[in-house]
């Protein structure tokens, strides 16, 4: 055993024992046994209700604005009291939130889920179609929206008996359906959040907390249900992730204490799980500040970094690899950042090379999870990190996993197949679809649809997705090994591989290919490059330079399908 799986093991044994915040419990849901931390707050109005204790620090800057943590609360008790109040809206109760990230995404999403109503993170990249499926579909009554979204389904929402306050406001209402942020909260202005006894329920932690919709990769998105326990259990595990690190990492830790204050950039949109849980829910709980950006955009972001000396950047692995290869990086102060960490997409090995180079004292990090698990499943920072970098972190201790072949026969351990997950964590299943839900939760067990492992050390290895492995002539290539590559030449910014159909062998493996600004290369040149690194039939048989960025979802994660079809029409 080495050094650090030592470690891992003495600091879990000493985490999990009896009389510790983290001491575990046996106990059973739907007939399935599962492990969880007994300590963990029942609802998850008590979970984030800690937030108060941080009085008027800062919490979220937002193009010029600052918002304390106490003016924070002032808006969630609003909004609460509204509810409930002007809307009567009760436990069970469907609310979406459908904009862009704002400091009031955050505030409506605390007081709906704290009043014991369903909260309905909507995609806000969404066009009109996608936004009335997803209202439609979680049969929301309420919509929290920009004018941007609010414009797209203001036809709608008679239709639909859905009504909306629009956030940020700059255009005329049907004040039959629709109302500003500022005149809704108006009234609640100064009350408390709603005590719920006074309205003849309470919460349980089995009730319904919220719906939060797939990244929808392939066809329509499916909603993820969780009910309180799963999100206070998700909510406890990242804590205790974060207590071995430290106990592992003391020596970064207490340089990040006596550093700039903790402040993360948050550039990842809140309807996904990393930047709800990783960023949003643990700050909200911690104490500590973040800074919202409008949209990403590189430059800006590096400018950021240095000006208001941001400590935290974590990020989709693209997203981190943009600042750190960032033309400008050298020459950029960025002595604040310590903490870069790539979750959302598996992390080429790269990022991990340029943090290392990059960062002078680096406390990198990664992790492994789903809408569906909560994004609760592995992680790791720190010494744990450094020690497998090509991993997606460590399991966590109340997180079963294991792989299947194809038929969903359980594999030895150690051997790669489909990753499936079991924990308190995992929702209880998609909204409206009971034949997905049967087909993707098994006896407890969350199919992935990834392709992976789990070594004796108990660090999780995602190796592709299973609809990402392209199969020439019998041989199966990965996706993400192809990309992994290519993504050390110099002159690549991105690349995605995908099948191209092939009459003989079955498919063949395509290329898409976005190089840096002021450098490119030919076909030639990156065949050539390929076929140092990897065996003959794993080179790109067809390579597609683009002009423009590759098209990603809002997850960051590259759109194969969009890809592909776009690469056939290109051919025509």
């Amino acid at each position: 055993m080495s050094n650090i799986a030592q470690q891992i093991a003495e600091t879990t044994a000493q985490l999990i024992q009896a009389g510790s915040p983290f001491e575990l419990e046996e106990t059973q849901y739907n007939g399935v046994s599962y492990k969880i931390y007994p300590s963990a707050p029942p609802t998850m109005r008590e979970a984030l209700a800690v937030g108060r204790n941080h009085g008027d620090a800062q919490f979220v800057q937002y193009e010029g604005e600052n918002w304390t943590f106490n003016l924070f609360w002032t808006h969630v008790d609003a909004v609460a009291y509204q509810l409930i109040h002007r809307y009567e809206v009760r436990k069970g109760e469907r609310v979406a939130i459908a904009m862009r990230n704002f400091p009031e995404w955050m505030a409506v999403y605390t007081a709906v889920i704290s009043l014991g109503a369903v909260v309905v993170p909507l995609n806000s990249w969404g066009q009109r179609d996608e936004l009335k499926y997803g209202l439609e579909d979680s049969g929301a009554t309420i919509v929290f929206c920009d004018q941007q979204r609010y414009e797209l389904v203001a036809d709608d929402l008679v239709a639909m008996n859905i009504r909306a306050v629009v956030v940020r406001g700059s255009g005329e209402y049907n004040t039959a359906v629709a109302q500003r942020y500022e005149q809704f909260i108006d009234h609640g202005q100064g009350d408390a959040l709603p005590d719920l006894n006074d309205y003849g329920f309470h919460i349980n932690p089995d009730d319904q907390a919220m719906i939060l919709y797939t990244s929808g990769t392939t066809g329509r998105p499916k909603g993820a249900f969780s009910r309180h326990r799963h999100m206070t259990q998700t909510l406890v595990n990242f804590d205790f992730h974060a207590t071995q690190s430290a106990m592992m990492n003391s020596p970064i830790i207490e340089k990040m204490m006596t550093g700039y204050p903790s402040k993360s950039l948050l550039a990842v949109p809140l309807f996904h799980v990393s930047g709800l849980y990783a960023q949003f829910l643990l700050s909200l709980r911690g104490g500590r500040a973040i800074l919202m950006m409008y949209k990403w955009d590189p430059d800006k972001a590096l400018a950021l970094i240095a000006s208001e000396r941001i400590t935290t950047l974590s990020a989709a692995p693209s997203m981190v690899l943009d600042i750190l290869d960032h033309p400008a990086f050298d020459t950029t102060d960025t002595s604040s950042l310590i903490v870069a960490s790539g979750g959302g997409a598996a992390s080429p090995p790269k990022m991990a090379q340029l943090i290392k180079e990059k960062i002078p004292h680096p406390y990198p990090g990664c992790g492994y999870g789903m809408t569906e698990t909560n994004a609760s499943c592995s992680s790791c920072t720190g010494a744990a990190f450094w020690h497998k970098p090509s991993s997606a972190g460590l399991m966590s201790p109340v997180t079963e996993v294991k792989t299947c072949d194809e038929d969903g026969n359980d594999l030895p351990s150690g051997e790669i197949g489909e990753l499936y997950i079991r924990s308190a964590s995992v929702a209880d299943g998609y909204w409206n679809q009971p034949d997905a839900t049967a087909k993707s939760f098994i006896d407890g067990w969350f199919v992935t649809g990834d392709i992976g492992y789990l070594d004796n050390e108990g660090y999780v290895f995602v190796v592709d997705r299973a609809k990402d492995i392209i199969i020439r002539g019998g041989e199966n290539i990965s996706a993400a090994e192809v990309e992994a590559c290519y993504l050390d030449h110099p002159a690549v910014r991105e690349v995605g591989a995908f099948a191209v159909p092939h009459e003989k062998l079955g498919e063949e493996l395509g290329l898409a290919v976005f190089f840096k600004q002021g450098q490119s290369a030919t076909t030639g040149e990156l065949k050539a490059f390929a076929a140092e690194h990897m065996a003959h039939f794993k080179v790109p048989a067809h390579y597609w330079l683009r002009n423009d960025p590759l098209p990603r979802n809002a997850a960051n994660k590259v759109l194969k399908n969009q890809l592909k079809a776009e690469f056939s029409a290109s051919l025509c």
